[in-house]
């Protein structure tokens, strides 16, 4: 028997078929084998907020937390909206402008979208 690949979602090894897709018993993903390598890079390239929503570039978002900021006496508050953010490759993945603070990078996951 040929070995299965791991689901994409959660790389759970206990994928099964079903008819002509793949099924995960510990997550319910489903996903069809033969385009599992586009989807793959299509879901790794994709940023993601904190609640999972996909981000775009010059989408809205609103800060969720408190964030300090080197070189500034305030944090940015919980709430903050930040308008048209656009989208970067490395540890910040969000490239924005705040009011009262300026240009900064921002990691997904300390926002949601608006």
């Amino acid at each position: 028997m040929s070995e299965l690949p791991p689901c994409p979602e959660c790389a759970s090894v206990y994928a099964y078929p079903d008819g002509a897709l793949l099924m995960c018993p510990e997550c319910g993903h489903e996903w069809n084998q033969e385009s599992e390598g586009s989807n793959a890079q299509a879901g790794a390239a994709a940023v993601k907020d904190a609640n999972g929503n996909v981000l775009h570039d010059g989408d809205d978002v609103i800060v969720i937390k408190d964030l300090p900021v080197k070189g500034a006496p305030k944090p940015v508050k919980a709430g903050t909206k930040v308008r048209k953010i656009r989208l970067v490759d490395g540890d910040h993945d969000i490239s924005c402008r705040i009011d009262g603070f300026g240009a900064m990078a921002l990691k997904s996951q300390f926002v949601r979208k608006a």
